[in-house]
């Protein structure tokens, strides 16, 4: 007997679905054991990474469909932050285990012809429950999926990418001339034509690659080191000491913050200028390494310094240690300076970081979709 389900209001949200491309081919022919295991290995990469700002739908063979509610406010550059570290995780995932083996087998060797697109859109949907599980249903849970086969690799050659729909990026006030995105349309018979922007993420990868690191070292004598056990996976972590609307509920005696990005979304190149009071703060990303650690350079009433935040979840991703390194890159004044209010600078975290706590343990209360 089938089990009656039950359909919740509808709401709004972001539809995203990760998959592996050259899968089938992939599995043709090769050895089923090897090949089962490095798939199921990749697809936990790409489950861990994405968790925090969107929430796990489902698991679809070599999909893996979820969602982010508007309910939750995920910001544009989150959802943009959210795939590409995705995206990056996968590949580097992907090297390590391709340079770890030894074995020969068709499986192994043919670990680099796998890829990963994205297809992400922005409408309604509802969740089903039905058997004990959950399964979002709609117009635009069926779009989402009807954009995973298109013409991308046709008509731009590119084996990794995401697709934004037009309603998407309209929704998140993305712009495509900022991040590069090439316009691209698809047409399908039972829903018409279907506007949008490819985000090349093979390029995004090969520029990952070349970027010059830039980190504060736990044995650099000049750094103060401040150590916060925060709830949540670090993709949640990441986006609430990211966000400008976030910073701003947290972060103590902060009245205003402007952001800018100029490739689009946040990363390398991004700026924030503060406003503490009667003093201002400027920002600028020089290292980005979602989820692991970010380095800004911060000119503050003290001089310049560096601050770098670095991220560790637990084993079960279920919290986020957050190590925050200043290391200060002025004189003799500044040294003396940071000597008489670095406590001071150190209280201000601990209360911003409590803050942060309380705003993650809430979120977290929400409920939250069972894998279907």
């Amino acid at each position: 007997m089938d089990t009656i389900a039950s359909v919740n209001e509808v709401e709004r949200g972001c539809l995203i679905i990760a998959d592996i491309g050259g899968y089938t081919k992939y599995l043709t022919g090769v050895e089923l054991e090897h090949s089962t295991d490095i798939i199921a290995d990749l697809i936990n990469t790409v489950v861990d990474q994405i968790s925090g700002v969107f929430t796990l739908s489902k698991l679809e063979g070599d999909a893996v469909f979820s969602y982010a509610p508007d309910a939750r406010a995920a910001e544009g550059a989150s959802v943009v932050t959210a795939i590409e570290s995705c995206y990056f995780a996968f590949r580097k995932r992907q090297v390590q285990i391709d340079r770890a083996t030894s074995c020969t087998c068709d499986a192994c060797s043919r670990i680099p012809t796998l890829d990963l697109k994205f297809v992400v859109h922005h409408g309604r949907y509802a969740i089903r429950e039905m058997a004990g599980s959950q399964e979002l249903v709609g117009s635009d849970v069926i779009l989402v999926h009807r954009l995973l086969k298109n013409e991308i690799k046709e008509t731009t050659g590119l084996n990794g990418y995401a697709f934004f729909s037009g309603d998407c990026l309209e929704h998140y006030g993305l712009s495509a001339s900022a991040m590069t995105l090439a316009s691209h349309t698809e047409t399908y018979d039972d829903v018409g034509e279907v506007p949008g922007w490819v985000l090349d993420l093979e390029m995004r990868w090969a520029e990952e690659q070349e970027r010059r690191e830039v980190v504060v070292s736990p044995d650099d004598a000049k750094a103060m080191t401040l150590t916060y056990d925060m709830p949540g996976p670090a993709g949640l972590v990441w986006e609430h000491l990211t966000s400008p609307s976030k910073r701003l509920q947290w972060q103590e005696d902060t009245l205003d913050l402007k952001q800018t990005n100029p490739r689009g979304s946040r990363g390398v190149g991004t700026t924030n200028h503060c406003v503490h009071g009667k003093s201002a703060v400027y920002e600028e990303i020089l290292d980005w390494k979602p989820y692991r650690y970010l380095t800004e350079r911060s000119t503050t009433p003290m001089g310049p310094m560096l601050m770098m935040f670095e991220l560790t979840p637990n084993a079960e991703a279920t919290r986020t240690t957050v190590v925050v390194r200043i290391k200060p890159e002025g004189g003799l004044k500044q040294k003396l300076m940071l000597k008489a209010f670095g406590k001071k600078m150190s209280e201000g975290f601990d209360k911003g970081m409590a803050n942060m706590v309380g705003m993650l343990e809430a979120e977290l209360k929400e409920p939250a979709a069972t894998p279907g």
